[in-house]
């Protein structure tokens, strides 16, 4: 039984808190100054809440991946609330989610609201409570600590950071039905900057507004309200989490390790492409960023991008060798680069989309697949020398390359050419049957079935389509919350799992797809950890990764719709609609140039401007051309 509600006109989750029961969770939310993860429910001592800050922009020492400044706020240096000069012992009565992690508490006759957020632009993070009197007699409210409260001072790499409390709440008596607010702001620093705790009103507002801006465009409407709402969130999981540096806007995964840094799967091959869709100017730009901070390392001795970029863009790890990062930039910046639409950033993108297919083609073994030392899991699982996922996304990416070439005036026959090999290659080298089945193996010598065979279903090539479907949904491979990575293993990655149902989706297997996201969504939105994608577990700790929700997203736009860009201004559709949907509606589009929507129903599917202009129509099931 699911434990969350969903409340459609407030675009929210809410859990109502039943006597005795037992339960705690967190959420991971992001502004460009700092990300929070607040803890909240209740355990064996009664009501739980926790701060976690972190400032991407404030360094440890050593200055690696994880070295955001970020604690766990001590509970007892925060203020307290008094009434009638006693502390108040809270009750947990409900937690609702909306990108805002709203908790409603009683202590008594008093009624408690707590709305914790991130700050949109400074290094801060917030709780804004509200106290209501429901009792006959009047009673007192204060703080037990007032002014500002130092946590914690740490020498970094450019200083000394402090995290501080300011606490913003004056005394008062509450009569019977009056209300009563206070603050609390959480905020770090470098010792030679001002204090800058903002006003928690005003950056509520703020936050608001961050939430209504990350979600408005692509706005989803399929009759399913959690995946509706979902989809929702994950727009908002995926956009958040871009900061402020030095090297300028930077989208990163969270999950308390993963901040000011770039990686060659999360950023360039998952996010940018999702983000080119929405138009927004500041994920646009966090993603050009993230392309761009690749590019040094393209020289004409074709040694291997590294893995990540990181600490705001002067260092880099490259721990796991090649990971087909090369590949993965090719698929992700290609794709980007299309979708967008705008010439001037193709022109700047294009030499390095170049760099890699050539690093690519060097890369090609005896076989004709592309070679690597690992793939994205880094030596977690066995990859061996070359694996399907490297050459596939090489395969699609090289197509979109060469629709790129062919759209900036150049000569893309080259990369076309070199697709159709790998395209061969890949089902000579990698078609494989294992249990009965002829689908794939994950590399040379793989003996087990692994859920990244859903690769090829998501770059159309559907030649094993349905023997990789039944090998995906079968005993080896499919759990009730995702699929195994690797057969025999207990390690489920949310990313392989929404790779596998866009790619389901995509290559027309749409009734089991849909029945498998369902399943999915109902465990993300509504069960024991929510309301977004994860990365993995065991491992992990079911981080709400960012680039997993961006993932989600193309669950809809590449895998339900099957949007393929093959121009600046054009792109193909092949839209399906599930018998258990009447429709399907994503609106406010802004990609190739144009904003427009696609209307999906059971006669058929439309393709509109954002004034109404008909652009394509077609029957569902079948691929169409769009041309802006």
């Amino acid at each position: 039984m699911a434990r969350w509600t969903i409340l459609p006109r407030e675009n929210a989750v809410v859990w109502n808190v039943k006597p005795g029961e037992l339960h705690t969770d967190d959420m991971e939310m992001a502004g460009f100054g700092c990300s929070v993860v607040v803890t909240y429910g209740v355990d064996g001592q009664g009501f739980v809440l926790r701060h976690h800050p972190v400032f991407p922009t404030l360094r440890l020492r050593p200055n690696n991946t994880h070295a955001s400044y970020q604690m766990d706020v001590p509970p007892e240096m925060l203020p307290r609330l008094l009434a009638d000069g006693e502390p108040v012992t809270e009750t947990l009565c409900s937690v609702k989610l909306y990108g805002i992690v709203e908790l409603a508490t009683e202590a008594g006759s008093l009624s408690i609201r707590r709305l914790c957020f991130p700050s949109s632009s400074r290094r801060a993070a917030y709780e804004l409570v509200t106290v209501k009197n429901n009792g006959t007699s009047p009673v007192s409210l204060a703080l037990d600590r007032t002014g500002r409260i130092e946590v914690d001072q740490t020498m970094g790499p450019m200083g000394i950071n402090i995290l501080e409390i300011f606490p913003d709440g004056k005394p008062a008596v509450l009569a019977p039905g009056e209300v009563y607010e206070y603050s609390v702001a959480i905020t770090g620093r470098l010792a030679n900057e001002d204090p800058d705790p903002g006003t928690a009103r005003e950056e509520y507002c703020l936050r608001l507004a961050s939430i209504e801006r990350l979600t408005a465009p692509m706005k989803l409407d399929t009759g399913d309200p959690a995946l509706d709402l979902m989809f929702r969130f994950a727009k908002l999981r995926a956009g958040e989490s871009v900061f402020r540096t030095r090297y300028g806007l930077i989208h990163s995964p969270g999950g308390f390790s993963y901040y000011a840094a770039t990686w060659c799967n999360d950023q360039v091959e998952y996010a940018g492409p999702a983000f080119a869709y929405t138009g927004d100017p500041a994920l646009i730009e966090a993603s050009l960023n993230a392309y761009r901070m690749y590019m040094p390392f393209m020289s004409d001795r074709y040694a291997p991008i590294p893995s990540s970029v990181i600490a705001e863009g002067i260092d880099y790890w490259n721990g796991a060798g090649d990971r087909g990062d090369a590949a993965m930039y090719l698929y992700g910046a290609s794709r980007f680069a299309l979708t967008v639409g705008d010439r001037k950033i193709a022109r700047e993108l294009w030499p390095a989309i170049r760099w890699c297919a050539e690093y690519c083609e060097r890369k090609k073994n005896a076989a004709g697949v592309i070679a690597s030392d690992r793939d994205e899991l880094e030596g977690r699982f066995p990859s061996g020398d070359a694996n399907l996922c490297t050459s596939t996304l090489c395969y699609a990416g090289l197509l979109a390359a060469s629709a790129l070439a062919d759209s900036l005036g150049e000569d893309g026959t080259i990369y076309r050419e070199r697709a159709e090999a790998l395209r061969e290659a890949i089902d000579a080298f990698f078609g494989y049957t294992i249990h009965g089945i002829p689908a794939y193996r994950y590399y040379e010598g793989c003996e087990v079935m692994r859920s990244w065979i859903s690769m090829p279903l998501c770059v159309g090539i559907y030649d094993r389509a349905k023997a990789t479907v039944d090998a995906l949904t079968s005993e080896y491979l499919m759990r009730p919350d995702g699929f195994l990575t690797a057969e025999g293993s207990e390690t489920i990655w949310d990313r392989s799992t929404l790779y596998t149902l866009r790619g389901i989706f995509a290559s027309g297997y749409t009734d089991r797809a849909w029945e498998l996201l369902g399943r999915y969504v109902n465990n993300r939105l509504l069960g024991e950890r929510v309301p977004y994608a994860v990365e993995a577990y065991p491992e992990g700790g079911r981080r709400h990764l960012s680039g997993e929700s961006a993932l989600f997203c193309k669950v809809i736009l590449e895998g339900m719709l099957d949007l393929t860009p093959t121009g600046l201004n054009a792109c193909t559709v092949k839209p399906t609609l599930p018998a258990g949907m009447d429709h399907l509606y994503l609106e406010d589009i802004h990609a190739f140039g144009a904003v427009f929507d696609i209307r999906v129903e059971r006669d058929g599917w439309r393709v509109l401007r954002a004034d109404g202009e008909l652009l394509a129509e077609g029957i569902c099931g079948e691929r169409g051309e769009i041309r802006f």
